[in-house]
């Protein structure tokens, strides 16, 4: 699925996309408190530094880090890395993240939707994993809509501005 509609494409960046990238990790972690990261981004990340995980990505089978396009423009990213260890081989994670301006669109959907398809069918994973904030509503619309099941919870795997936060673990049998 290279387009959802005319101006949408979703397509594994190159390392010219490095910059952008890195900038826009900025922004999306400015607009919310659900990532790992926060408003400087990847703030000890050099675009070089980027630039070559963007490379060696692209030549994997068993990891995937794709961007969503709109009018050529990078508004969000999603990726999906398989465990490596013999004994869970058959599994791996995965996430995502938009821009607050561009969810609602169905971006999240298709972005999912690759990166399924890409474990299903490139790392050959039976089983998906994430972790989603429990106050996330959209975003767990979203997982359960994609057939995600919650399996538990993981109280306080964020502190955020000194509170605990809890979330869900999911997965998805593939």
């Amino acid at each position: 699925m290279e387009n959802t509609t005319e101006d949408i494409r979703i397509d594994r960046p190159t390392a010219a996309d490095a910059q952008e990238i890195l900038d826009l990790m900025k922004v999306i972690g400015g607009e919310t408190d659900n990532l790992t990261f926060d408003g400087r981004g990847f703030y000890n990340t050099t675009v070089a530094e980027e630039a070559k995980l963007l490379d060696e990505k692209a030549k994997s089978d068993r990891e995937a880090f794709f961007v969503v396009r709109k009018d050529a423009r990078i508004v969000g990213m999603g990726h999906y890395t398989a465990c490596t260890k013999e004994r869970m081989a058959h599994r791996g994670t995965i996430g995502i993240c938009l821009r607050k301006s561009a969810c609602g669109q169905g971006l999240g959907t298709a972005l999912m939707e690759r990166l399924l398809d890409f474990a299903r069918n490139m790392a050959k994973s039976e089983i998906v994993s994430l972790e989603v904030r429990c106050d996330n509503s959209g975003a767990l619309h979203l997982y359960e809509k994609l057939g995600f099941e919650n399996i538990g919870t993981f109280k306080g795997f964020f502190k955020v501005n000194g509170k605990l936060v809890d979330f869900y673990i999911m997965e998805k049998f593939l």
